[in-house]
Protein backbone atom coordinates (compact mmCIF):
# COMPACT_ATOMS: atom_id res chain seq x y z
CA UNK A 1 0.00 0.00 0.00
CA UNK A 2 1.07 3.60 -0.74
CA UNK A 3 0.66 5.98 1.94
CA UNK A 4 1.82 9.33 0.23
CA UNK A 5 1.66 10.99 -2.83
CA UNK A 6 5.22 11.17 -3.84
CA UNK A 7 6.65 14.39 -5.99
CA UNK A 8 8.62 12.78 -8.86
CA UNK A 9 11.07 15.20 -10.40
CA UNK A 10 12.74 14.26 -14.07
CA UNK A 11 16.34 14.71 -14.26
CA UNK A 12 17.13 17.75 -14.98
CA UNK A 13 18.80 18.09 -18.86
CA UNK A 14 21.52 20.89 -17.23
CA UNK A 15 23.88 20.05 -14.04
CA UNK A 16 25.66 22.12 -11.97
CA UNK A 17 29.44 20.99 -10.94
CA UNK A 18 31.57 22.78 -8.17
CA UNK A 19 33.40 24.53 -11.46
CA UNK A 20 30.08 26.62 -11.62
CA UNK A 21 29.00 30.02 -9.98
CA UNK A 22 25.43 30.03 -8.11
CA UNK A 23 23.37 32.71 -6.97
CA UNK A 24 20.83 31.97 -4.97
CA UNK A 25 18.50 34.86 -3.64
CA UNK A 26 14.84 35.41 -2.57
CA UNK A 27 12.92 33.85 1.03
CA UNK A 28 14.67 32.20 4.08
CA UNK A 29 14.47 28.84 1.83
CA UNK A 30 16.79 29.84 -0.26
CA UNK A 31 19.12 30.45 3.17
CA UNK A 32 18.33 26.78 3.94
CA UNK A 33 19.52 25.05 0.91
CA UNK A 34 22.29 27.55 -0.43
CA UNK A 35 23.46 26.79 3.20
CA UNK A 36 23.82 23.04 1.94
CA UNK A 37 25.60 23.59 -0.78
CA UNK A 38 27.82 26.09 0.41
CA UNK A 39 28.65 23.21 2.79
CA UNK A 40 29.38 20.97 0.16
CA UNK A 41 32.13 23.32 -1.62
CA UNK A 42 29.99 25.11 -4.44
CA UNK A 43 31.12 28.65 -5.20
CA UNK A 44 27.83 30.48 -3.96
CA UNK A 45 26.67 33.86 -3.71
CA UNK A 46 23.96 34.10 -0.95
CA UNK A 47 21.39 36.93 -0.85
CA UNK A 48 23.39 39.83 -1.16
CA UNK A 49 20.83 42.22 0.33
CA UNK A 50 19.83 39.71 3.04
CA UNK A 51 16.51 37.44 2.91
CA UNK A 52 13.45 39.16 1.27
CA UNK A 53 10.13 37.56 0.38
CA UNK A 54 8.47 39.04 -2.37
CA UNK A 55 8.84 39.10 -5.95
CA UNK A 56 9.31 43.08 -6.47
CA UNK A 57 11.62 43.26 -3.60
CA UNK A 58 14.25 40.45 -5.24
CA UNK A 59 14.01 42.50 -8.68
CA UNK A 60 14.92 45.47 -7.18
CA UNK A 61 17.75 43.69 -5.68
CA UNK A 62 18.64 42.15 -9.22
CA UNK A 63 18.58 45.57 -10.67
CA UNK A 64 20.70 47.42 -8.23
CA UNK A 65 23.89 44.34 -9.06
CA UNK A 66 22.71 44.74 -12.41
CA UNK A 67 23.49 48.46 -12.62
CA UNK A 68 25.98 48.64 -9.67
CA UNK A 69 24.48 50.66 -7.27
CA UNK A 70 25.84 52.73 -4.82
CA UNK A 71 24.39 54.00 -1.68
CA UNK A 72 24.86 56.87 -0.12
CA UNK A 73 23.80 58.58 4.05
CA UNK A 74 20.72 59.65 2.48
CA UNK A 75 19.49 55.93 1.89
CA UNK A 76 19.28 55.26 5.47
CA UNK A 77 17.36 56.06 8.24
CA UNK A 78 17.86 56.06 11.69
CA UNK A 79 15.20 54.21 13.72
CA UNK A 80 15.95 52.79 17.81
CA UNK A 81 19.45 53.60 17.51
CA UNK A 82 20.15 52.17 14.47
CA UNK A 83 20.66 52.92 10.53
CA UNK A 84 18.68 50.32 8.39
CA UNK A 85 18.17 50.46 4.81
CA UNK A 86 14.43 49.61 3.29
CA UNK A 87 16.06 47.36 0.41
CA UNK A 88 18.17 45.58 3.03
CA UNK A 89 17.52 43.14 6.15
CA UNK A 90 18.48 44.01 9.11
CA UNK A 91 21.82 41.71 9.51
CA UNK A 92 23.26 45.28 7.17
CA UNK A 93 22.33 47.44 10.23
CA UNK A 94 24.44 49.55 12.58
CA UNK A 95 25.07 52.30 14.78
CA UNK A 96 27.74 53.89 12.59
CA UNK A 97 26.14 55.36 9.33
CA UNK A 98 29.61 54.74 7.51
CA UNK A 99 29.88 51.26 8.15
CA UNK A 100 26.51 50.61 7.11
CA UNK A 101 26.91 51.87 3.78
CA UNK A 102 30.43 50.21 3.44
CA UNK A 103 28.91 47.35 3.98
CA UNK A 104 26.32 47.68 1.63
CA UNK A 105 28.16 48.79 -1.26
CA UNK A 106 30.90 46.35 -0.93
CA UNK A 107 28.26 43.82 -1.06
CA UNK A 108 27.15 44.64 -4.28
CA UNK A 109 30.87 44.89 -5.70
CA UNK A 110 31.27 41.81 -5.02
CA UNK A 111 27.91 40.15 -5.90
CA UNK A 112 27.24 42.28 -9.04
CA UNK A 113 30.32 41.01 -10.66
CA UNK A 114 29.28 37.15 -9.28
CA UNK A 115 25.92 37.89 -11.00
CA UNK A 116 27.67 39.20 -14.17
CA UNK A 117 29.62 35.39 -14.52
CA UNK A 118 27.33 33.08 -12.87
CA UNK A 119 26.59 30.36 -14.03
CA UNK A 120 22.70 29.73 -12.17
CA UNK A 121 20.59 31.66 -10.36
CA UNK A 122 18.23 30.31 -7.97
CA UNK A 123 15.13 33.13 -7.12
CA UNK A 124 12.69 32.42 -4.59
CA UNK A 125 9.50 34.72 -4.19
CA UNK A 126 7.61 33.18 -1.06
CA UNK A 127 4.42 35.93 -1.23
CA UNK A 128 2.56 38.44 -3.73
CA UNK A 129 2.11 41.16 -0.60
CA UNK A 130 4.15 44.38 -0.83
CA UNK A 131 4.52 46.97 1.78
CA UNK A 132 5.02 50.34 0.63
CA UNK A 133 6.11 53.29 1.93
CA UNK A 134 3.41 55.98 2.19
CA UNK A 135 5.83 58.72 1.93
CA UNK A 136 7.20 58.11 -1.65
CA UNK A 137 4.84 55.02 -2.25
CA UNK A 138 8.05 52.61 -2.96
CA UNK A 139 8.43 49.41 -1.97
CA UNK A 140 10.39 47.90 0.80
CA UNK A 141 11.92 44.90 1.04
CA UNK A 142 11.98 44.92 5.35
CA UNK A 143 9.97 47.00 7.38
CA UNK A 144 12.66 47.03 10.43
CA UNK A 145 9.53 47.22 12.64
CA UNK A 146 8.14 50.66 12.37
CA UNK A 147 4.76 51.20 13.02
CA UNK A 148 2.26 49.76 10.43
CA UNK A 149 0.90 52.87 9.64
CA UNK A 150 3.55 54.08 7.60
CA UNK A 151 2.56 51.52 5.14
CA UNK A 152 0.26 50.12 2.54
CA UNK A 153 0.10 46.76 2.25
CA UNK A 154 -1.02 45.42 -0.98
CA UNK A 155 -1.19 41.96 -3.10
CA UNK A 156 0.53 42.08 -6.34
CA UNK A 157 -1.36 41.13 -9.06
CA UNK A 158 0.41 38.54 -11.99
CA UNK A 159 1.12 41.42 -14.08
CA UNK A 160 2.29 43.37 -11.86
CA UNK A 161 4.86 40.94 -11.67
CA UNK A 162 5.70 39.72 -14.57
CA UNK A 163 5.83 42.82 -16.68
CA UNK A 164 9.03 44.39 -14.80
CA UNK A 165 10.24 40.94 -14.35
CA UNK A 166 10.29 40.31 -18.27
CA UNK A 167 11.99 43.67 -18.83
CA UNK A 168 14.88 43.02 -16.34
CA UNK A 169 15.00 39.10 -18.13
CA UNK A 170 15.59 40.36 -21.24
CA UNK A 171 18.17 42.79 -19.70
CA UNK A 172 20.15 40.29 -17.79
CA UNK A 173 20.56 37.54 -20.67
CA UNK A 174 21.73 40.15 -23.05
CA UNK A 175 24.51 40.67 -20.21
CA UNK A 176 25.16 36.98 -19.52
CA UNK A 177 23.87 34.57 -21.74
CA UNK A 178 24.78 31.41 -20.37
CA UNK A 179 22.78 32.22 -17.25
CA UNK A 180 20.24 29.99 -16.57
CA UNK A 181 17.62 31.01 -13.83
CA UNK A 182 15.82 28.71 -11.59
CA UNK A 183 13.10 29.45 -9.49
CA UNK A 184 10.98 28.29 -6.18
CA UNK A 185 7.91 29.55 -4.62
CA UNK A 186 9.24 29.09 -1.02
CA UNK A 187 6.78 26.36 0.88
CA UNK A 188 6.60 28.62 3.90
CA UNK A 189 3.29 30.11 5.02
CA UNK A 190 2.96 33.79 5.63
CA UNK A 191 0.30 32.99 8.18
CA UNK A 192 -0.11 37.22 9.64
CA UNK A 193 -1.91 37.45 5.91
CA UNK A 194 -4.28 34.54 7.34
CA UNK A 195 -5.02 31.29 5.98
CA UNK A 196 -6.90 32.47 2.47
CA UNK A 197 -5.10 35.65 1.92
CA UNK A 198 -1.99 32.94 1.91
CA UNK A 199 -3.52 30.79 -0.55
CA UNK A 200 -4.37 33.69 -2.93
CA UNK A 201 -0.61 35.08 -2.29
CA UNK A 202 0.93 31.58 -3.65
CA UNK A 203 -1.76 31.67 -6.60
CA UNK A 204 -0.59 34.95 -7.93
CA UNK A 205 2.81 33.93 -7.50
CA UNK A 206 2.27 30.31 -9.53
CA UNK A 207 0.35 32.16 -11.89
CA UNK A 208 3.15 34.74 -12.96
CA UNK A 209 5.70 32.08 -12.96
CA UNK A 210 4.45 30.04 -14.85
CA UNK A 211 3.59 33.15 -17.90
CA UNK A 212 7.75 33.89 -17.37
CA UNK A 213 9.00 30.08 -17.50
CA UNK A 214 6.48 29.88 -20.72
CA UNK A 215 7.83 32.94 -21.98
CA UNK A 216 11.50 32.36 -21.60
CA UNK A 217 14.33 29.64 -22.28
CA UNK A 218 16.85 28.73 -20.09
CA UNK A 219 13.66 29.79 -17.01
CA UNK A 220 13.14 26.71 -14.95
CA UNK A 221 11.20 25.79 -12.35
CA UNK A 222 11.52 23.44 -8.94
CA UNK A 223 8.83 22.16 -6.94
CA UNK A 224 10.18 22.78 -3.54
CA UNK A 225 6.54 23.79 -2.85
CA UNK A 226 4.64 21.18 -3.52
CA UNK A 227 7.37 18.89 -2.01
CA UNK A 228 6.52 20.19 1.28
CA UNK A 229 2.54 20.80 0.78
CA UNK A 230 2.04 17.60 -1.27
CA UNK A 231 4.67 15.18 -0.55
CA UNK A 232 5.58 15.29 2.95
CA UNK A 233 2.51 16.88 3.95
CA UNK A 234 2.83 15.90 7.93
CA UNK A 235 3.08 18.78 10.15
CA UNK A 236 6.11 16.50 11.83
CA UNK A 237 7.79 17.95 8.76
CA UNK A 238 7.48 21.41 10.72
CA UNK A 239 9.26 23.68 13.41
CA UNK A 240 7.69 24.52 16.24
CA UNK A 241 6.32 27.16 14.49
CA UNK A 242 4.80 24.93 12.38
CA UNK A 243 5.38 27.31 9.55
CA UNK A 244 8.81 26.74 8.45
CA UNK A 245 9.98 23.25 7.35
CA UNK A 246 12.11 21.71 9.67
CA UNK A 247 15.46 19.83 8.89
CA UNK A 248 14.16 16.35 8.64
CA UNK A 249 12.12 18.39 5.74
CA UNK A 250 14.99 20.21 4.11
CA UNK A 251 17.25 17.48 4.35
CA UNK A 252 14.17 15.56 1.86
CA UNK A 253 14.17 18.15 -0.17
CA UNK A 254 17.89 18.71 -0.67
CA UNK A 255 18.15 15.03 -1.63
CA UNK A 256 15.22 15.59 -4.29
CA UNK A 257 17.72 18.83 -5.05
CA UNK A 258 20.57 16.58 -5.84
CA UNK A 259 18.73 14.09 -7.56
CA UNK A 260 17.41 16.95 -10.20
CA UNK A 261 20.94 18.53 -10.81
CA UNK A 262 23.76 16.48 -9.83
CA UNK A 263 25.60 13.93 -11.55
CA UNK A 264 27.32 11.18 -9.91
CA UNK A 265 30.40 12.80 -10.24
CA UNK A 266 29.69 15.77 -8.44
CA UNK A 267 27.75 13.55 -5.73
CA UNK A 268 31.10 11.76 -5.36
CA UNK A 269 32.98 14.78 -4.67
CA UNK A 270 30.20 16.07 -2.06
CA UNK A 271 30.43 12.97 -0.34
CA UNK A 272 34.50 13.35 -0.40
CA UNK A 273 33.97 16.59 0.78
CA UNK A 274 31.66 16.38 3.39
CA UNK A 275 33.85 13.52 5.05
CA UNK A 276 36.96 15.65 5.08
CA UNK A 277 34.99 18.42 6.62
CA UNK A 278 33.81 16.56 9.42
CA UNK A 279 36.97 15.20 10.16
CA UNK A 280 38.75 18.34 10.35
CA UNK A 281 35.29 19.39 12.76
CA UNK A 282 35.67 16.64 14.90
CA UNK A 283 35.71 17.33 18.32
CA UNK A 284 38.63 14.54 20.76
CA UNK A 285 38.11 13.91 24.20
CA UNK A 286 41.61 14.99 24.23
CA UNK A 287 42.82 17.43 21.64
CA UNK A 288 46.87 17.14 23.03
CA UNK A 289 47.01 13.46 22.21
CA UNK A 290 49.32 12.36 19.84
CA UNK A 291 46.62 10.08 18.32
CA UNK A 292 44.41 13.00 17.22
CA UNK A 293 47.35 14.66 16.27
CA UNK A 294 47.79 12.13 13.88
CA UNK A 295 44.27 12.44 12.74
CA UNK A 296 44.18 15.81 12.19
CA UNK A 297 47.25 16.29 9.89
CA UNK A 298 46.07 12.98 7.76
CA UNK A 299 42.55 14.71 7.99
CA UNK A 300 44.65 18.11 6.54
CA UNK A 301 46.73 16.15 4.11
CA UNK A 302 43.20 14.86 2.82
CA UNK A 303 41.91 18.27 2.12
CA UNK A 304 44.94 19.43 0.73
CA UNK A 305 45.01 16.65 -2.09
CA UNK A 306 41.79 17.45 -2.39
CA UNK A 307 41.69 20.70 -3.24
CA UNK A 308 44.70 20.23 -5.48
CA UNK A 309 43.13 17.36 -6.70
CA UNK A 310 40.24 19.65 -8.45
CA UNK A 311 42.15 22.75 -9.10
CA UNK A 312 41.29 24.82 -6.61
CA UNK A 313 44.09 27.27 -4.88
CA UNK A 314 41.50 27.37 -1.32
CA UNK A 315 38.78 25.46 0.06
CA UNK A 316 36.49 28.22 0.21
CA UNK A 317 36.26 28.22 -3.39
CA UNK A 318 35.34 24.92 -3.99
Amino acid sequence: MQFRTEVVIPSSDFKLSHQNKIMMIGSCFVENISAKLQNAGFDININPFGIMYNPISVLITLNELLNKKRYFSKDLFLHQGLYHSFSHHSRFSGSNPEAVIENINNQIDQSSRFLFHADYLFITWGTANVYFRLSDKNPVANCHKLPAKEFIHKRLTSTEITTPWQIFLNQLKEINPKLKIIFTISPIRHWKDGATENQISKSVLFVALDTLIQANEDVYYFPSYEIIMDDLRDYRFYAEDMLHPNYQAIDYIWEKFGNTYFNDETKEIIAEWTSIQQALQHKPFNPLSDEYNNFLKKAKERERTFIEKHNRNKKTDL
